[in-house]
């Protein structure tokens, strides 16, 4: 049987029910799977594959034995059976090796797929904020005013229509809410986190072994007042974290870089530009060095933070710290000042004991972690939320306070009201006062009797 580079196909061995030696020398055969088909004959004991391309291949004899396992002979020599056993062991190793590549390739798919879902979930939660600040702005405007001009065109919409959008977007953020809406990631030193409902991860057992390995904590498609929530978290349980970043967290401001001086160390910090708009701004980088001096910053988005950077960040921002502090009442700044001891003492009790050799790295380290001005520490970060809350308590004490004052107010006026009428009235009554005392003591004996009566039947 000769092809001359022509491919098999099961019909030609199937009209070949007794083949048993096939010479295909010399044939100019590049690719096993134009005699693939041969693995079908049962009969076939001794084949021939010199002079052709594939017998130049590491895998030639392995291949030809995994698909082959009735051949006697290849190329005129007898198979054994440590050939043979080889041959097998190669096989496995080889359907390992897919099925484990499959594995993987299913896990990045599942990966993809779940990342897509919470960048989908996140747009669809952006837009239904940005709608309700919109509808927001369109109540606290008057009634009577035009329909709102972007770029010289006008754009109006009907409640109605906002409604249907709105309940829209709601019904396709449920819809997704069935499907993953968080991914948790560990690679190497990296730890990911995509969507909310990844943050609850930080509440894990992680090992000991894991916790310490991660030194970069990355998070993705999660509002920033929601990291702020578990930040004392991650600076339990991954203590060796140094670098973190963040990707479409919402960071609008540069208030909000307050929050990070709570955790124990931060050696790098990256802001991706995608949904964190605070990198519009010139100065942002320098409010991160000025707020956050007391980590002794190394890099910035990739780039190294000098010494003129960080007297450029006293220079702007320390008017700032002055005059915040100075704002805050003096039991405030007693508190904030007694926090900042309570850490040096901590500090203290955790180096305790510590070996000489690594003093200078502990000293480093103990400017880190005690090093935060107190002015700065004026300087902090309330969460939406929370301000929300402290508000709508700050609006009840007003109402309550205000209905107090009128409250006494009014008593006070009825008071007074009172007082005026009594002064009116005084003059008459004390007329009839005195008149009625004379003609009631007027017959002293009958008075007498009167008294004595009132103090028996007091009795």
């Amino acid at each position: 049987m000769s092809s001359r580079n022509q491919s098999c196909s099961k019909r030609d061995v199937d009209n070949l029910p007794c083949l048993q030696r096939l010479f295909l020398s010399f044939n100019n055969i590049s690719s096993f799977d134009n005699v693939s088909c041969l693995a079908d004959s049962a009969s076939l004991s001794d084949i021939t594959f010199d002079g052709n391309p594939i017998a130049q291949e590491s895998w030639y004899k392995h291949t030809v034995l995994q698909n082959m396992m009735q051949l006697r002979q290849l190329d005129m020599k007898r198979i054994t059976e440590e050939e043979r056993r080889m041959a097998s062991i190669l096989a496995k190793k080889e359907e390992e090796k897919k099925r484990e590549s499959h594995k993987q390739s299913l896990l990045k798919e599942k990966k993809r797929l779940t990342i897509n879902n919470v960048a989908r979930k996140w747009d669809l939660q952006q837009r239904v904020a940005n709608i309700a600040t919109t509808q927001d702005r369109k109540d606290s405007d008057s009634p009577s005013q035009d329909p709102c001009q972007i770029d010289g065109s006008t754009i109006s919409a009907s409640p109605e229509e906002t409604g249907s959008l709105d309940a829209g977007l709601t019904s396709a953020l449920q819809g997704l809410a069935v499907i993953d809406s968080y991914l948790v990631e560990v690679d190497g030193d990296t730890l990911s986190l995509y969507g909310s409902g990844a943050l609850e991860s930080l509440d894990r057992n992680w090992s000991a072994q894991t916790a310490g390995m991660v030194t970069t904590v990355s998070f993705t498609f999660i509002e920033f007042d929601e990291i702020v929530q578990v930040l004392p978290k991650l600076k339990i349980k991954f203590p060796n974290s140094l670098h973190l970043k963040f990707k479409e967290t919402n960071l609008v401001m540069l208030q909000q870089f307050n929050a990070l001086a709570q955790l124990r160390r931060i050696d790098q910090l990256t802001i991706d530009p995608q949904g964190n708009p605070v990198v519009n701004f010139t100065l942002w980088k320098y409010y991160v060095l000025f707020r956050l001096s007391h980590f002794s910053m190394q890099k910035i988005n990739g780039t190294e933070v000098t010494q003129n950077d960080m007297i450029m960040a006293e220079r702007l921002f320390g008017i700032l710290a002055h005059v915040a502090s100075s704002e805050l009442p003096q039991y405030r700044l007693i508190s904030i000042l007694g926090d900042a001891r309570k850490k040096q003492f901590q500090y203290l009790l955790e180096t305790k004991g510590k070996k000489p050799g690594v003093v200078n790295e502990e000293n480093n380290d103990s400017k880190r972690l005690v090093g935060e001005n107190t002015n700065r520490a004026t300087l902090n970060y309330t969460t939406r939320d929370f301000y929300n809350e402290k508000l709508e308590e700050i609006k009840e004490k007003k109402k309550f306070c205000k209905m107090y004052v009128e409250d006494l107010v009014k008593e006070a006026t009825e008071i007074n009201m009172k007082n005026e009428a009594l002064q009116k009235l005084w003059p008459q009554m004390f007329i009839e006062l005195v008149r009625d005392a004379v003609i009631e003591i007027r017959n002293k004996n009958s008075y007498m009797k009167l008294c004595l009566q009132q103090i028996t039947d007091q009795k």
